[in-house]
């Protein structure tokens, strides 16, 4: 299972701990997204930083437009079909996303690829970055309705 995480909030007055613990995840700034997958180790990073991030399961539909829209290699170049034929052994970028979901590879270890999605602010917003999902914000764990979030903010 590959869990995506996206920063919600911002970096004033966050605690040194949380702060190394984004910056192990890669989520240095808002409204960026990294794909990680399902681990004790993980799992205990998400659950430090659950003031600051959101979190749920991908589903293959997303991630395949997730890549295509914002998926980037290094020089700012786009993923496209070429590239995965002559770096990868997959053909095109459904194959590429069914292998990530059933976690036969990482997104990360793809070679010259940038492992974080740079995403733009969700349309209608955010429902409230001070609140867990649970109580009607935008915080913490939300299962499925990430890819929700993940469409609006392609």
């Amino acid at each position: 299972m590959v869990y995506a995480v996206i920063r919600v909030r911002g970096t004033v007055n966050v605690r040194h701990d949380i702060k190394k613990t984004l910056e192990m995840l890669r989520l240095n700034r808002v409204n960026h997204c990294v794909l990680v997958e399902e681990s004790d180790s993980f799992k205990g990073m998400l659950q430090k930083a659950k003031d600051y991030i959101t979190w749920g399961e991908i589903e293959k539909e997303t991630l395949i437009e997730l890549i295509k829209k914002r998926g980037r290699l290094l020089g700012d170049k786009p993923i496209d079909e070429d590239y995965l034929k002559k770096k990868t052994p997959f053909k095109s970028i459904e194959e590429l996303a069914e292998a990530i979901i059933e976690g036969k590879i990482r997104y990360r270890d793809l070679p010259r690829i940038k492992p974080v999605f740079r995403l733009s602010p969700p349309r209608k917003g955010y429902e409230g970055i001070k609140r867990a999902y649970t109580v009607g914000g935008a915080l913490g764990y939300r299962g499925k309705d990430i890819n929700e979030l993940i469409m609006r903010m392609l």
